[in-house]
């Protein structure tokens, strides 16, 4: 081993060797320390950055995880979004300990990342790195926290790492997602914060892992360990897969999941109960015994099979149930719903506007399902999200050798991948203008060129885009095609901000039962709540009260558990508090114009001209 240093961490380190360390000798910091200087052989005193992948490493090495880092990258979006300000880093690395992907902080902060060599591509792996968030979590397959000068090599005492290990369907070790900061400022216990919020998003991942794999069985999910051990079975009630945490709390094994072995001799599954995605039903192990309340899902897509793949109901499922869901008692989304219905299966593209975070992506999601497609790829890209010297590749695909470090079997992009289904793109105001007349060719002509084909492949898709940007303005002033712009907006849906909605206190009840199931929430916290504006709208509500939840003790959600910046104009906008006003008073009356207009003391005239001024939307 390379001579070490004489400084106090380094000396620290070796009298953990020496079994004297002035930390705990059984924690996990010495444990893993000493397998960095015994097993290891690595030098704590040693500088220099990590060992990095080049370009066509990194999509080599991202082939296998090509799936779940589609289904990570949204929950991953938001982690990062929550937690920029901060001053994190969120990555998501493979099970070498590699970083995949990476969302960097703001810009003062990102260049100590970037000096450092804390990016894409970069490999912290426990035996180089020695004792890191993501290289010791992998290596001991749970999470934790590194806190500074827990950190094996002196150099990384500067960041604090947060890490939690991503499990596939099978259980065994697929990933990890990573949150670092550089920060002197912020506290271990505020890190142990961030730890908790992160451990809930690869909860989430996980899920959505386990139940795209077994989409076509039904999903119980088993009480114990937090509700986390899902179980996926199929028609006959044999059991086809477990994720982690039910293998512990059942004892099952491959062997026994691979024999087909029937669900009763582990739980009884009460069917009928199950009429939707999620429900709540009775569970029971097979003696009998109440095993407590948990969820059973129908299968996410049907199979081919001539048996009936839902459980029966009393009436016909209606498969615009989710997006009458998503619209609650909003008018306008009501009547957004119901003309929806009225296009039906008609190849009609359909544009989403609305502010970050409203929720497009779920409600596009939710038009899919609601399709004739439905049993067809749902594919999405985040336009703003994704370099664009990549967009052009992801989205039209390419042929094998169509440039430098192109994969050697080639791509089919995203257009292609949607064949037959819906794709979303997201952010579509921020696609270069160039990929603008690319995409337009789509449409015309129904068929999409990959770089380096000699030929086209034809295509048949649906197209819903969003964007929180004026697209008509865009195309007024050339910075976005106007023949593109009319060929999106089919029909268009304006997705009203959370603080619009006129039954806003319908959504923060639902959202907080979902994000906090276990707690309720304190009379002050509720006030807080409903009158705070949420300028991130969902997604900012979603983060703040899953953060709540982590926090609140005895299950009660008060008002210090509430991350809820300050927010507000720096100039008064007397229009934007008129329409928060009538869009109140509506709410209040039930979309009532008459009533709406005697409570705000104005004629039904006066009050219908400013609706139209407005542009506020009512039940027609």
């Amino acid at each position: 081993m390379a001579s070490l240093s004489a400084s106090n961490h380094v000396a620290r380190v070796l009298s953990v060797a020496n079994h004297v360390a002035d930390v705990d000798a059984s924690s996990r910091i010495a444990n893993s320390w000493r397998r960095c200087l015994v097993n290891h052989k690595l030098d704590p005193a040693r500088r220099g950055p990590p060992q990095t992948l080049t370009e066509a490493e990194i999509r080599h090495a991202a082939e296998p995880m090509e799936q779940l880092i589609r289904l990570a990258t949204p929950e991953l979006e938001d982690l990062a979004r929550v937690l920029r300000e901060a001053g994190y880093c969120v990555n998501l690395a493979d099970p070498s300990a590699t970083a995949l992907l990476s969302w960097l902080p703001g810009a003062a902060d990102a260049d100590i990342f970037l000096h450092w060599g804390v990016y894409t591509g970069s490999n912290f792996s426990e035996s180089f790195e020695g004792t890191n968030g993501l290289g010791t979590a992998l290596a001991e397959e749970k999470p934790i926290l590194v806190h500074r000068d827990e950190h094996f090599r002196e150099q990384w005492g500067i960041f604090s790492c947060a890490v939690a290990p991503l499990f596939d369907s099978t259980g065994r070790i697929a990933g990890a997602v990573n949150i670092t900061s550089c920060r002197s400022d912020l506290s271990r216990t505020a890190h142990q914060l961030a730890l908790a919020v992160t451990m809930e998003a690869t909860r989430r991942i996980e899920d959505a892992i386990f139940r795209d794999h077994f989409r076509q069985a039904w999903v119980a999910r088993v009480p114990g360990d937090g509700g986390r051990g899902l179980i996926a079975y199929d028609d006959d009630r044999r059991i086809v897969g477990a994720c982690r945490t039910a293998r512990a709390l059942l004892g099952l094994t491959d062997g026994l999941i691979a024999s087909g072995i029937d669900l009763s001799r582990y739980i009884e599954v009460d069917r009928q109960g199950a009429r939707g995605a999620d429900d709540v039903v009775e569970l029971r192990r097979a003696d009998g015994r109440a095993l407590g309340r948990g969820h059973v899902a129908p299968p996410l897509r049907a199979r081919s099979s001539t048996r009936p793949l839902a459980p029966p109901s009393d009436g016909p499922v209606d498969r615009f149930d989710a997006l009458h869901r998503l619209a609650g008692r909003d008018p306008g989304l009501i009547r957004s719903v119901n003309r929806l219905r009225r296009i039906g299966d008609h190849n009609l593209p359909v544009l989403l506007h609305g502010e970050t975070g409203v929720g497009k992506d779920v409600f596009a999601r939710a038009i899919h399902a609601a399709s004739n497609r439905a049993r067809n790829n749902y594919v999405a890209l985040n336009c703003a999200a994704m370099p664009e010297s990549l967009i052009d590749a992801e989205l039209f695909g390419y042929e094998a050798g169509a440039f430098t470090g192109a994969r050697r079997e080639g791509s089919k992009g995203l257009i292609v991948q949607a064949d037959g289904g819906t794709l979303f793109l997201d952010e579509i105001g921020d696609m270069p203008v160039a990929l603008q007349t690319r995409l337009l060719r789509v449409l015309e002509n129904r068929e999409v060129w990959p770089l380096g084909a000699l030929k086209p492949v034809a295509v048949d898709i649906r197209l819903i885009s969003a964007t929180h940007r004026d697209l008509g303005r865009m195309a007024e002033e050339g910075g976005f095609r106007a023949d593109l712009y009319f060929r999106l907006r089919g029909m268009e849906v304006r997705l009203p901000a959370l603080r619009e909605r006129a039954d806003r206190d319908d959504v923060i009840r639902q959202i907080a039962r979902e994000e906090a199931p276990n707690c309720r929430l304190a009379e002050e916290a509720w006030s807080h709540l409903v009158a705070y504006p949420f300028p991130g709208n969902m997604r900012q509500l979603r983060h703040v009260l899953r953060l709540a939840g982590c926090t609140a003790e005895d299950g009660v959600i008060t008002d210090a558990d509430l991350d809820l910046p300050p927010f507000g104009r720096t100039e008064p906008n007397l229009e934007a508090a008129e329409r928060a006003t009538i869009v109140d008073a509506l709410r209040k009356h039930g979309g009532r114009v008459t009533e709406a207009a005697r409570a705000l003391k104005l004629s039904r005239a006066t009050l219908y001209r400013k609706i139209k001024q407005l542009k506020i939307e009512t039940a027609q």
